[in-house]
């Protein structure tokens, strides 16, 4: 029987597709255990290609973020993209997609990371490393209100429907 975390996962993926065939992209799922592929897409003609990680949540929880681990830092492709789907908290809310180099998202993984380790818990005590990460769209837990925030509410919002960081549009569906 599969679980929800496997459901949610394999809905997140089939919703990316079905985005990308929409948007007249060649798109298939990866094999299964692929390590930094969930989906492999192309132009009509073949010519651009990239592929893609799909991270999904429902809004439940208080901080808004996906769950990534340590290897998302060194997942850094030019052309390797996330997309962060958030499915709301019920079936008629419209999913959110953000779509995001995987530069970008390992550098944010790694510099909040860096800085938890370097602040103290609640009790003055050293947080201990661990291998989960979470990507956030407002880190200001992790480094406060001050200007010194890289990652404020809103950072992720110039990804939301971002497909044409892809890289894939052609002359054809650029003229529409």
């Amino acid at each position: 029987m599969a679980s929800q975390t496997a459901l949610l996962g394999a809905a997140g993926e089939h919703f990316v597709m079905s985005e990308l065939l929409r948007r007249e992209y060649v798109a298939a799922l990866a094999p299964a255990g692929v390590p930094t592929a969930d989906i492999v897409v192309t132009d009509v003609e073949g010519q651009r290609l990239c592929s893609i990680q799909v991270k999904t949540r429902r809004d439940i929880g208080s901080d808004g973020g996906w769950h990534m681990k340590s290897k998302h830092e060194g997942f850094r492709g030019t052309r390797l993209f996330y997309c962060f789907v958030d499915f709301g908290k019920s079936t008629e809310d419209r999913p959110k997609v953000f779509v995001m180099p995987s530069t970008i998202v390992a550098e944010a993984l790694q510099r909040s990371h860096q800085k938890w380790l370097a602040t103290l818990g609640a009790k003055g005590q050293k947080h201990k490393d661990t291998v989960m990460r979470r990507l956030l769209p407002d880190y200001t837990r992790v480094f406060g209100k001050s200007g010194t925030n890289p990652y404020p509410l809103g950072w992720m919002e110039k990804f939301r429907d971002a497909w044409h960081l892809l890289g894939l549009q052609t002359a054809k569906s650029e003229a529409r």
